[in-house]
């Protein structure tokens, strides 16, 4: 039998079920890619030591001083003549370790100056060290290749057929998947043609989904969900929604009821993921982070909102909420760690964390009014915002780092990705940095 699994940038060339899948159902999958299988390495983290660079051949280790000030924390620049040479962010980086070799991986949303109209697709870039990237232009042609790795779907009905941008990746095994190892599964968000009419409610800011520079266009968006054996070719999964999304937004009277954006899974347990992710409640005129949890990973429930705005009379940087959330939990303690986009009154991007004891509920900020990362000073690249955070805990004998990724917005809305750290295991301030000793 065939199962429900639109046709993608090297989709497989056997795709079998083991009972009848329903339209919009997935099923259990065996997957058999036509090229050579590249299975995830182990995602056992070791001591490691100081690398070299594919692009420099240098070691890993550099000085801040050692660019401009105006380039401070980025990390990856917009592409020349390429698939991602007008826009990229939304960074999901995963860091994998071998017996005797570090790889990094980090897929993003891109957009072509050559396309029209504009659609975000997702694209792959590699690493030895999290810090100098090896992309491509175009396509991705083979698993080991980078570059291009997923577009829009091509079916008119479906929820992400104008744009994709990726949330989060997860590596695990399923009962729903059959494969010889575990499997790259990619949540994401899918933007359709369909825009979303409300009220402002008295905004100082134009609001759009998915944000452009001075654009405020609300698109409806859902989350979706593709799976993978090499992080390179993908094939989507049919959720129970008519359009293929996972879920649907919310009634007229719920806080997602605008759009649902930027789905963040975290694996609790076992029979316990939870989904992260984003709206605008119009009711309030503020973003929120919400939570739906799932016992498998394509079957969700929501479980409500979870951090809203604060308006207290306080001039804080998340005065109007947050939003792309980006949960981890602590390897130290257990806690969670959100890390997440903080919009002030006037529509300003930095990043805030909270924790949370359970990763539920009582979701604590770090910090009272200000972010622990904020935009750069003057002519810096990222002057104009800083945003869609992913988190990292990096290990160490004698040192405790987290790394923060992030997008940057500069002048004339001028992307990048960019990366800070903290400084030891203390998680209420983060400097941007050029380099890093591993």
């Amino acid at each position: 039998m065939e199962a429900n699994v639109n046709k993608l940038h090297g989709t497989p060339s056997i795709v079998t079920a083991s009972s009848t899948a329903r339209r919009h159902r997935s099923s259990i999958l065996s997957i058999h890619y036509p090229t050579k299988r590249v299975s995830p390495f182990s995602l056992t983290v070791t001591r490691c030591s100081i690398t070299r660079s594919n692009e420099t051949g240098q070691d890993s280790t550099l000085e801040s001083s050692s660019l401009p000030s105006s380039k401070k924390g980025l990390v990856l620049d917009l592409g020349t003549d390429s698939w991602d040479s007008e826009e990229i962010g939304s960074p999901v980086v995963k860091r994998f370790l071998s017996d005797n070799e570090e790889r990094w991986y980090m897929w993003y949303y891109g957009i072509s100056s050559k396309q029209s109209p504009v659609s975000d697709s997702v694209g792959l870039a590699v690493s030895n060290n999290g810090i100098h990237w090896e992309r491509g232009k175009g396509k991705v042609e083979s698993t080991d290749d980078v570059g291009l790795v997923m577009g829009s779907c091509e079916d008119w009905w479906a929820f992400d057929k104008a744009s994709v941008r990726p949330g989060e990746v997860v590596i695990m095994s399923s009962s729903k998947v059959r494969a010889d190892s575990s499997v790259y599964w990619m949540y994401y968000t899918g933007y359709t043609t369909e825009t979303v009419e409300f009220q402002s409610q008295g905004l100082n800011f134009e609001l759009g989904n998915p944000e452009r520079f001075e654009k405020g266009t609300v698109f409806r968006s859902l989350p979706g969900l593709a799976i993978s054996q090499d992080g390179r070719h993908w094939a989507r999964i049919e959720g129970e929604h008519h359009s293929g999304a996972l879920f649907d937004v919310g009634s007229e009277k719920d806080w997602d009821f605008l759009y649902i954006a930027s789905p963040h899974v975290v694996f609790h347990g076992s029979g316990d993921l939870r989904m992260y992710y984003h709206s605008f409640d119009a009711k309030t005129g503020e973003f929120c982070i919400g939570m739906a949890r799932s016992r498998e990973g394509i079957k969700w429930v929501k479980f409500g909102k979870i951090l809203g705005g604060r308006k207290e009379g306080l001039v804080c940087f998340d005065e109007m909420g947050g939003r792309y959330p980006c949960v981890t939990r602590n390897k130290r303690d257990g806690s969670y760690v959100m890390a997440y986009e903080g919009v002030d009154r006037n529509g300003k991007m930095s990043i805030g964390l909270a924790v949370s004891e359970d990763g539920i509920k009582d979701w604590r900020r770090v910090q009272d009014v200000g972010a622990v990362l904020d935009v750069g000073e003057g002519g810096a690249w990222d002057n104009e915002g800083v945003g869609c955070p992913y988190l990292i805990e990096m290990d160490g004998d004698s040192d405790h780092q987290w790394r923060l990724y992030y997008r940057g917005v500069g002048n004339g809305g001028r992307t990048g990705i960019g990366l800070a750290v903290s400084e030891g295991n203390e998680i209420t301030k983060f400097t941007k940095q050029t380099g890093i000793c591993l």
